[in-house]
């Protein structure tokens, strides 16, 4: 019968566009990764993966599984709980890279100091793909802008936090003269900045679409072009030497972020812990102008 250590071998790959990083995420080399996933199916009797000369692929038989074997290894890491303090386990969140330099990022440093027992597993990448990968199973939960798009039944989003949609440009420049940064449209932040574009009634003209906040910064940082973005809580804007920032015009707009999970799933009680954190910071908060 597969270990835990096999079990979860099968979930990383499950994680990764390959057995190579996969095994690099739980220190084995691809070759013992790739033998692992194959006793699995051995003893299974299916294959869970499509095979070619280049890639491995999840097919329908595997993806069927991650939800159970998630619940077997949650349960195995549970053994013991009831005689300890806090909480243990692993958790596998996907992030934006922007959550981690924002209110979540402080989260996640104060969760691992007071649970120093619970492991969380970070994947980053983009609000709309993080949505498949948790409705897989791929993902316990992922931390994510809110969706301008109604979800699927089986899943649920809670709110966690705002940042203020602002303008930032080079200093020292002109603005009119310079090109605008665009985050990516087809992205949930995209569609903000698009309704911040509106709401000031600004006309513009695209030069440069990048899918990444911090990127965009560090793009305006060099003087390459002005930007809308969110206000990330771990940026010093007020000290940046490079950068000036100025509310919208006319509509404060602001990202909300939020908490992205099954409906059911092993994972709830680290999940709540996580809830509970920002429930408490939100006490004494005002509400915002416009949120979405």
């Amino acid at each position: 019968m597969s270990s835990i250590r096999v079990l979860k071998n099968f979930l990383a790959v499950t994680r990764h566009p390959s057995v190579a990083a996969a095994a690099r995420e739980i220190g084995l080399t691809p070759a013992a990764a790739g033998q692992q996933l194959a006793q699995l199916e051995e003893e299974l009797g299916i294959s869970l993966f499509d095979r070619n000369k280049r890639s491995l692929v999840l097919n329908n038989q595997g993806r069927a599984l991650i939800e159970p074997i998630q619940e077997i290894i949650s349960r195995y890491e549970s053994l013991g709980s009831q005689f300890k303090s806090g909480l243990s386990g692993s958790l596998t969140v996907g992030a934006l890279v922007s959550t981690l330099m924002g209110q979540f990022g402080k989260t996640l440093e104060q969760l691992k100091r007071q649970y120093p027992e619970l492991e969380i597993k970070i994947s980053t990448g983009l609000s709309s793909d993080f949505l498949q990968q948790v409705m897989d199973g791929i993902l316990d939960a992922a931390i994510v802008a809110e969706s301008p798009y109604a979800l699927p039944k089986n899943v649920q989003w809670t709110f966690l936090y705002e940042e203020q949609m602002i303008f930032i440009y080079p200093k020292g420049k002109d603005r009119a003269a310079l090109p605008f940064i665009r985050f990516e449209p087809r992205t949930w932040t995209g569609e903000l900045v698009d309704q911040v574009i509106r709401s000031n009634q600004l006309e513009i003209e695209n030069s440069i679409v990048v899918n990444s906040v911090e990127a965009i910064i560090e793009l305006v940082r060099q003087g390459l072009g002005y930007a809308i973005v969110p206000k990330l809580a771990n940026v010093q804007w007020d000290k940046d030497k490079q950068i000036v920032t100025k509310n919208p015009l006319r509509k404060a707009i602001y990202r909300r972020v939020g908490l992205l999970e099954r409906k059911n799933h092993g994972r709830k009680k680290i999940t709540q812990a996580i809830e509970d954190h920002f429930r408490k910071a939100k006490k004494g908060s005002r509400p915002s102008a416009i949120q979405r």
